[in-house]
Formats: C-alpha cells, sequence, structure tokens
C-alpha cells in the first residue's frame, strides 16, 4: 500500500492569485501591513506566512499569537470572496483529472492531500477549480501544524489509523512543486516528485534530488508508473 500525497497550489491547481490576496487583506486588516512585498508565500503553511511576515514587520511572537485566529478567518473569508467573485480565479492543471482517475482505481493506493493550506482554504480552492476534496482519503493541512516538515507524520499517522495497518515512510509518496514539498518528507523517509508547474523549473527542482522531476503532470503513463514503484 502507497499513500500519494498531492500538494495544492502549484500542483493540482493554480488560484491567480486569490491566496495571496486575500492573505493581504487580512493582513491589512488585523496588523494594518501586509509585510514584505518580496516574501515567497510558496512552499509555507499559512501560519507560518502570517508569523515571517509580521516577523520582519516588527511584531513578536505573543503579539502575532493574540490576533493569529482573528486573521486566519478574515483571510478564509476573504479567499471564499475572491473565489467566488465570477472570475475564474482557480483552474485545474493539466493532467490531474487524468492521474487522480488513474490512481483512485487502484486498491494499492491511498489519495491524500499534503498543504500548507489551512483545510477549510484547500476545499474552496479544490472545488472553485472542479476536484471534489472528498477523493482525497487522507490529508496533513497547515491547519494541522505551522511547520510544514511536521505535516508528512501527521498523514502518515492518520493513514495508519485509517487502514488498520502500517505504512512505513518509505511507502510514502509526495507530489509537489517547490524545495519544500521534496524536503519536508524526508523527515519520514518519504519519497518526493517535483513538477515544474509552480514557480521553479525542473533544474532548479532536482538540485534537491527528489526521486523524479516532470515538468508537468500530463504524462499520466509516466506519473503512474513513477509512483506505484516508488
Amino acid at each position: 500500500m502507497r499513500l500519494v500525497l498531492f500538494d495544492v497550489d502549484g500542483t493540482l491547481l493554480l488560484s491567480d492569485g486569490a491566496g495571496r490576496s486575500a492573505m493581504e487583506g487580512a493582513l491589512r486588516s488585523v496588523f494594518g501591513s501586509t509585510g514584505d512585498p518580496a516574501y515567497r508565500y510558496d512552499g509555507k503553511t499559512d501560519r507560518q506566512i502570517v508569523r515571517d511576515l509580521m516577523r520582519l514587520d516588527g511584531h513578536d511572537d505573543g503579539h502575532i499569537d493574540e490576533r493569529m485566529e482573528r486573521l486566519l478567518a478574515s483571510y478564509l473569508g476573504g479567499l471564499r470572496r475572491e473565489l467566488s467573485s465570477g472570475e475564474q480565479r482557480a483552474r485545474r492543471l493539466e493532467g490531474v483529472a487524468e492521474l487522480l482517475d488513474e490512481l483512485e482505481q487502484r486498491d494499492d493506493v491511498v489519495l491524500g492531500l499534503l498543504t500548507g493550506n489551512l483545510a477549510e482554504g484547500a476545499s474552496m480552492k479544490l472545488d472553485a477549480a472542479g476536484i471534489d476534496p472528498a477523493r482525497f482519503k487522507v490529508s496533513a493541512f497547515g491547519s494541522d501544524h505551522e511547520l510544514r516538515p511536521e505535516l508528512p507524520a501527521i498523514a502518515q499517522r492518520r493513514a495508519c489509523e485509517l487502514l488498520g495497518m502500517e505504512i512505513r515512510g518509505e511507502r510514502v509518496v509526495v507530489i509537489g512543486d517547490t524545495p519544500a514539498d521534496i524536503e519536508c518528507g524526508r523527515t519520514i523517509g518519504a519519497r518526493a516528485i517535483a513538477v515544474a508547474t509552480g514557480r521553479y523549473d525542473v533544474t532548479e527542482l532536482a538540485r534537491h534530488n527528489p526521486m523524479a522531476v516532470f515538468p508537468d503532470l500530463r504524462d499520466t503513463k509516466a506519473v503512474l508508473e513513477c509512483i506505484v514503484t516508488a
């Protein structure tokens, strides 16, 4: 049995900046500043994004923690508005539907998510892109832990509880578009497949030594073979 964990943004879908716009609106509302405009959101959890930006802006952790839940609620409200604005803000990436269909037909694979998004935010984005969140049976979100390297172990534990069997780290496959996706699974010995559909190209991702790198997920046969032989 393999646990296959997909990142969301840049891997399964693109949301045309809806997440960043909603986060900046929440930061401005709660802290009065959006922080450093050059800060990269990709590969981070939502809570980490808030903490990093506001630390750089001079706020201490106590001040950030006092306002964190209010900010995240504001962010989710903003994200809902962005995604339902009437514009096509989220779109499924090419090859995703075909790969998910193939994986779902197998009895030796459990589909899941491994994402820095809050659980509710991930569901909103998936729905907006036409991907049913219910397809993913075991997941770990940014709402489960602020630090991304902690998420693979959470997903692994949930998979073991769901299936009533052990899934060793080397039977976990993480698929994502950033170096953070590649690196985070090393904490449990997971294998990583990188896909260059986000900000990083094939060469940049290959420097982090994933099991494989693909330019996108359109070659269903090749990606599937890589997953099931991991």
